[in-house]
């Protein structure tokens, strides 16, 4: 297909290079799938657009050359903006090396404003240390079920990405034209409408990848950042964090009940707890570190020991050849246990200790236990590097990957509370009476029977029994907000 002149900006020659040669693959896609009848039609309408005559042109077309023409098009625009969004990487870094991140210069104007201090308006760095391990920044995703892209459309937009971006090779241009080939071949649209899970599964994939790539070094680029003003930030804050709407948000919905919202938390737990045994595995195999060379904290050694005697699990081969690395062991007993936390929460079984992971505090223990081992025997730098950066992860997502947040209108509140007071004309009172006769409620500790509840009542109480469910099999960082709209 023939890049469109007005599609990228003229001097960004790499950019439109890079739309230009997947234009000119898509073309090669359409004759090999569909036959050279259609990229001439993509031609003939792109050619009547430009003089005015496009309207003529498709009101005279089939329906069947309508959709192959949408899709062509769709392909196109998809493969255009993914170029667009590398480009942009690529010039954000270009700026990065040659004057410093965003992050850089934030944290020059912070160092700057200590330095050029007023009366009146003086600022410590305790004040700022303070301020910042308060911090909480939090993106909350939320579901768009008429805009999701599937899945499999966004894993090969993804692989489009990565080719992109890699030096080029004979083997390359194969790729991307397999690449084209199969998004050709997959169908774009879900034949049914997501349902709330099918929204979990696709925000999933996002969280995977801020995990593995983006948010370690977002962390650790802050964490450095506020040590050159020397300003630590504690390994184990909690700067950045993530929400989601997807499995809460009821407000509107009817599809989403209380079983769909516990079970978009085990789905997002079981799923947050695999990428983390994989962070996990990098670090079994990076910590080599052997007590015949340096030595290691009683503490670590304790906690290695007590690993084993309630682990049985653990595999004879890991304790022969990694008998004196306690922190493959450490690494490896990590593995274990999160394994069996999964497969707890998969059957919502009974918090074992020593055996599983009662909540993302636990797992922090385990992980700054290794840490501190190596700054107490010359691995500050060992320490400082991937298991900080996985601590900072870890700390960030917890086992739960992201917060739910819970979302409901009050009048569906209302609508229960009508039938479990049984108070004739409460939904006709204002305001400020149903506020005082709650508050009586509350205060009094009353008890109510909800047998006689309908449907929409029963549905929404059973929501608040998710949730301290769903607490207190997960902690308190599972569902952190409610918001009645």
């Amino acid at each position: 297909m023939t890049t469109q002149p007005g599609a990228v900006a003229a001097d960004d020659a790499g950019l439109r290079s890079d739309v230009r040669r997947l234009g000119d693959l898509l073309g090669q896609t359409l004759v090999r799938q569909e036959g050279p009848e259609l990229l001439a039609l993509v031609e003939d309408v792109r050619r009547a657009v430009r003089e005015g005559d496009g309207v003529e042109l498709l009101a005279s077309l089939s329906v069947e050359d309508s959709v192959q023409l949408v899709r062509a098009f769709s392909t196109y625009f998809h493969l255009a903006n993914v170029a667009e969004q590398v480009h942009r990487a690529r010039v954000l870094a270009d700026s990065r090396a040659e004057g410093g991140s965003w992050l850089t210069r934030a944290v020059d104007k912070i160092e700057a404003a200590l330095v050029a201090q007023t009366p009146g308006h003086e600022l410590s760095r305790d004040e700022i240390s303070a301020w910042i391990n308060e911090m909480s920044v939090r993106p909350v995703f939320t579901a768009h079920p008429t805009e999701a892209a599937r899945r499999s459309v966004l894993n090969k937009m993804g692989r489009v990405a990565d080719l992109l971006d890699t030096p080029r090779d004979p083997s390359q241009g194969e790729r991307l034209a397999e690449t084209i080939d199969l998004l050709w071949q997959t169908d774009e649209l879900r034949l049914d409408r997501p349902e709330p899970l099918d929204e979990a599964m696709n925000a999933l994939y996002y969280l995977d990848d801020l995990f593995r790539q983006t948010v370690p070094e977002v962390l650790n680029d802050f964490a450095r950042e506020m040590k050159r003003i020397g300003i630590d930030v504690p390994v184990t804050a909690r700067p950045l964090s993530f929400g989601s709407w997807i499995g809460g948000d009821r407000d509107g919905n009817p599809n989403v009940t209380a079983k769909v919202t516990t079970d978009a938390m085990v789905l997002q737990v079981g799923h947050a707890i695999r990428v983390t045994i994989a962070a996990m595995d990098a670090l079994r195999q990076l910590l080599s570190v052997s007590t015949r060379i340096v030595g290691a904290t009683p503490e670590l050694s304790a906690s290695v020991a007590k690993d084993l005697a309630h682990i049985p699990e653990f595999e004879a081969r890991f304790l022969r050849l990694n008998a004196e690395e306690p922190y493959r062991l450490k690494a490896t007993a990590i593995v274990h246990r999160l394994a069996m936390t999964r497969n707890r929460h998969a059957v919502d079984g009974p918090h074992v200790d020593h055996r599983d992971y009662k909540d993302t505090a636990e797992l922090l223990a385990d992980l700054t236990l290794m840490r501190d081992s190596l700054f107490e025997h010359k691995g500050e730098l060992i320490a400082t590097g991937l298991l900080e950066r996985t601590i900072r992860t870890v700390a960030a997502f917890g086992i739960t990957h992201a917060t739910m947040d819970i979302r409901e209108h009050s009048d569906a509140h209302h609508h229960v509370l009508n039938q479990l007071l049984q108070m004739p004309g409460y939904l006709e009172k204002t305001h400020d009476e149903k506020f005082e006769i709650l508050t009586a409620v509350l205060l009094n500790e009353s008890t109510f029977d909800p047998s006689g509840l309908d449907a929409a009542g029963k549905n929404t109480l059973d929501t608040f029994t998710a949730i301290a469910d769903l607490i207190e099999r997960f902690g308190p960082e599972a569902i952190e907000t409610y918001i009645v709209s």
